[in-house]
């Protein structure tokens, strides 16, 4: 199943980040403020656009002091219990994830291997289990196969 971003996509993540987006072009953009904690964090969402010679969604996170990309997003998870949303991409059987808390705060987790997301957390480093953790939830969003997706 192919993931695009839609309206009700869109709306579900402006309702948890408590944001808007503005469309300008083949792009989403929106913005997020914490002034208690003097942070700012802005979401740009590309959709279908071409990557190389292929196309897929393109999502960029700017801080004031990092700038991220998740190339070829292929679902999100929307979380009003934890005030977040987790874009995720997967490539043959390893995901990589960027969390994106309404207090304009992000994680990012790369190259995690799938196999952690539904093992025993406890018998995992703390280090490792972390990852394993915060992608789990997008775990519904995965290949049947690990290595599947190209």
């Amino acid at each position: 199943m192919e993931f695009h971003f839609d309206d009700k996509t869109l709306g579900e993540i402006e309702k948890v980040l408590e944001t808007k987006f503005a469309k300008r072009g083949n792009q989403y953009r929106a913005v997020l403020l914490n002034t208690e904690q003097e942070r700012k964090l802005i979401i740009e969402i590309y959709p279908e656009m071409s990557i190389g010679s292929k196309k897929g969604n393109l999502v960029s996170i700017f801080t004031q002091a990092s700038h991220v990309q998740l190339h070829f997003c292929k679902g999100v998870v929307v979380s009003d219990l934890l005030g977040e949303v987790t874009f995720i991409a997967e490539h043959k059987g390893h995901l990589s994830g960027i969390v994106v808390e309404k207090q304009a705060a992000c994680s990012t987790f790369t190259n995690v291997d799938a196999s952690l997301l539904s093992g025993d957390f406890e018998k995992l480093a703390p280090e490792v289990m972390l990852s394993g953790i915060a992608l789990s939830l997008a775990e519904h969003l995965l290949e049947e196969e690990p290595g599947k997706d190209e």
